[in-house]
């Protein structure tokens, strides 16, 4: 391996490192969600439903992107980028 490939694979490893970092945001946006929730059905019990659906269905929205980091530090640690094999 040349030092320009040493060079890639160690940037990748850094990027897909950083690219985890984006389940943080869904991870505190999911919790102060489930945290509101309980305070709005402490405060009306009878919108238990709507008060839940509504919660999951942000709550599968919000995760979408930690998954989508996810998937790019894999991407980033298996493919191997400019690599000869």
């Amino acid at each position: 391996m040349e030092f320009n490939e040493y060079f890639v694979l160690g940037c990748s490893a850094i990027a897909s490192g950083l690219a985890v970092f984006t389940a943080f945001g869904p991870g505190l946006g999911q919790g102060n969600a489930a945290g509101m929730a309980a305070q709005a059905v402490g405060r009306n019990p009878g919108a238990v439903g709507d008060i839940r659906t509504t919660m999951l269905l942000g709550q599968a929205f919000s995760e979408t992107s930690g998954l989508y980091g996810l998937v790019v530090a894999i991407i980033l640690l298996m493919v191997r980028p400019l690599t000869n094999f």
